[in-house]
């Protein structure tokens, strides 16, 4: 039996993950802090551990006291105040993790990050595909964050087995940030930026988790990078189409221009600026979600990995939206 370390796991897809790893034979344990939730996904984990994330003396420790034989690191800070924050948390905290698990006595077989397509951002609507090869041009604190972990991972640990994953936008049960649009949808409101067309991507969490522990298997021995998308490219008006398609409900479409939403955003994040918390809508959000081109090339993940995507987007998504009706999201 494989012994796995998921960092993370209290999150969305780290509820699909370590569940997915339970079902696969694997021992489960999951790093958390202590305000994390866990009830969730206590069926699942054999053993709760609790480092400092901030200190590289805990995470050795943690490494000299359990022997695994992967790693994977789902952890990440998706929204903050300040980029300074943000940094710390998805770079700084990979750093220390990484230095203690290639320092250990006992250095897992396989490292999986959790990058995130954002850290390459979207491309022009006529460019081709983006692939692991396409420069980083990242248009959120987010992306950027991500692009830093993975230059820092270039530059210090190249030499080690560890797989950079790089997914899409992720959906799936459990999601929040998408069901807000699904939950204006079943209001009856089909809302867009503007209507300047898009190319858009997508892969269902459950295909994400696969290919995670299709990654801890990779036998490659040093780093390697891997795009992650369900393999097909959408208009902006598919997931509505879905929507109607599996609910039966009629939408009214509407177009706000996309001047009045950027006053909006700027608003909005002006009110929110002493605040703990962050808006919906602000200006870095917006450019990512009106980009023209997130489409994605994962040949080289099919071709290293294996990896065969088992949804495409009508399939998650249905199941994802039964699901939210059924637990009563709406």
């Amino acid at each position: 039996m494989k012994k796995i370390l998921v960092t993370g796991a209290s999150g969305f897809v780290g509820f699909h993950l370590v569940s997915t790893a339970y079902e696969s034979g694997c021992q489960v344990h999951a790093a958390v802090r202590r305000s994390s939730q866990i009830k969730d996904i206590t069926p699942f984990v054999e053993k709760f551990v609790y480092p400092n994330f901030n200190q590289l003396e805990s995470w050795a420790a943690l490494f000299a006291s359990e022997k695994y034989d992967y790693v994977i690191h789902a952890a990440a800070m998706t929204k903050a105040k300040s980029e300074t924050e943000m940094i710390e948390a998805n770079v700084g905290v990979t750093e220390r993790l990484l230095q203690a698990a290639f320092q250990s006595p006992n250095p897992p077989t396989r490292l999986v990050y959790v990058s995130s397509l954002a850290a390459i951002g979207p491309s022009a609507y006529r460019e081709d595909p983006i692939n692991e090869s396409t420069p980083y041009r990242p248009v959120t604190m987010y992306g950027r964050s991500k692009q830093e972990a993975e230059k820092l991972i270039r530059a210090k640990f190249a030499d080690k087995p560890i797989s950079i994953i790089r997914p899409t936008a992720v959906y799936g049960p459990r999601e929040k940030d998408l069901f807000i649009l699904f939950n204006t949808m079943n209001k009856g409101i089909d809302a867009y930026v503007g209507r300047a067309p898009q190319k858009l991507s997508f892969v269902y969490v459950k295909d994400l988790a696969e290919v995670l522990l299709q990654a801890c298997n990779s036998s490659q021995a040093v780093l390697d990078i891997f795009n992650i998308s369900d393999g097909n490219v959408y208009s902006r008006y598919k997931m509505a189409e879905i929507f109607k398609q599996t609910f039966r409900k009629r939408l009214l479409r509407i177009h706000v221009p996309y001047a009045i939403v950027k006053s909006v955003a700027h608003l909005s994040q002006w009110l929110y600026s002493n605040s703990a918390k962050t808006p919906v809508i602000y200006p870095e959000r917006l450019g990512e979600l009106t980009a023209e081109n997130w489409a994605c090339d994962i040949n080289h993940a099919e071709t290293v990995l294996g990896y065969r995507p088992k949804y495409d987007l009508k399939k998650g998504l249905t199941d994802s939206l039964r699901w939210y009706k059924q637990n009563n999201w709406f």
